[in-house]
């Protein structure tokens, strides 16, 4: 068993099995749980659970619109643009953390070569997120001038 919760509700359909069994009269015992475990079985099925029955909801694959999977109400993904290419996420980190709190910086690169793409993502605290695209859109840094604005959410891609 996974976890108390489905022990206590296999123990729950054992018991409705059997007051279902002693009610019947049927010859054979066997036969008897055996229909007795069924029909338990698809009224747990088919009748809503009690809250404190009810299995846990592991992680779910799918994220409401509003929620991002990567980021809580508290942090904001900032997608950073025009990156110097020799900028690493140290450097990247340096330079948000002067404007608030920093999560994480993803850089991208390329798949095949490993070369950074002059972009990335950083997710920092939802209070300084609109601070640091102020002070940081279209300001230069490396030579460059960074664009610097909130994240869409990812595409998603359908592989059917």
């Amino acid at each position: 068993m996974k976890s108390p919760v489905n022990f206590a509700l296999v123990i729950c359909i054992a018991v409705l099995g059997a007051i279902i069994v002693s009610l019947m009269d049927v010859s054979s015992p066997a036969l008897s749980f055996a229909v007795g475990a069924i029909l338990s079985g698809l009224a747990c099925l088919y009748l809503p659970l009690p809250n404190f029955i009810q299995p846990e909801q592991g992680p779910s694959t799918s994220t409401p619109s509003s929620e991002k999977e990567e980021e809580s109400p508290q942090s904001k993904t900032l997608y950073v643009g025009n990156l110097p290419y020799r900028a690493n996420e140290n450097d990247v980190r340096t330079l948000f953390s002067e404007h608030g709190e920093v999560f994480a910086v993803r850089l991208m690169k390329d798949k095949r070569t490993g070369k950074r793409r002059g972009f990335g993502f950083v997710v920092m605290a939802a209070g300084h997120a609109d601070d640091a695209i102020n002070a940081l859109n279209n300001n230069v840094y490396g030579e460059r001038t960074l664009k610097v604005r909130e994240a869409n959410e990812p595409k998603k891609q359908a592989n059917s």
